[in-house]
């Protein structure tokens, strides 16, 4: 097909077992109009959980791994490894990679519940005048 001839490539794993293969990169060229986003009826939200892939959801929701790119697509996903969610070993492994353990584990600041209106809504506050306030770290 010379259409995808012109088309570029990418090394894709596509079971994570480190065993790349080349593949046609459709992701660079092909994506859902932003219009036909919003009129789209039939899709539900979905949390991906820990150490689920676009093959994994896809077999689930769609009946096989082989629509993974139905869920990347729609969801705006083009690189694998860095626009897919990490499992926490991945984040953790990341964030060790850029920040020092101390830099991880100091305190940003604090925070306090608003106390009018939505209770729910955090405000970053002075540490000395709420000695209660929650710390937040990096």
């Amino acid at each position: 097909m010379s259409y995808f001839n012109q088309f570029g490539t990418m090394l894709y794993d596509p079971v994570g077992d480190g065993s790349v293969k080349l593949c046609t990169d459709i992701m660079s060229r092909v994506r859902v109009r932003t219009n036909m986003k919003k009129e789209i009826v039939m899709l539900d939200k979905y949390d991906v959980k820990e150490n689920e892939t676009p093959e994994i959801i896809a077999d689930r929701h769609h009946g096989s791994p082989y629509y993974h790119w139905v869920v990347m697509i729609l969801n705006d996903i083009s690189d694998i490894n860095h626009d897919w969610v990490k499992s926490t070993r991945q984040l953790q492994k990341y964030l060790l990679s850029k920040y020092t353990e101390a830099q991880l584990t100091e305190t940003h600041h604090y925070e306090i519940p608003q106390t009018s209106g939505d209770t729910t809504v955090m405000i970053e506050v002075e540490n000395t005048t709420y000695p209660s306030a929650t710390i937040v770290t990096n």
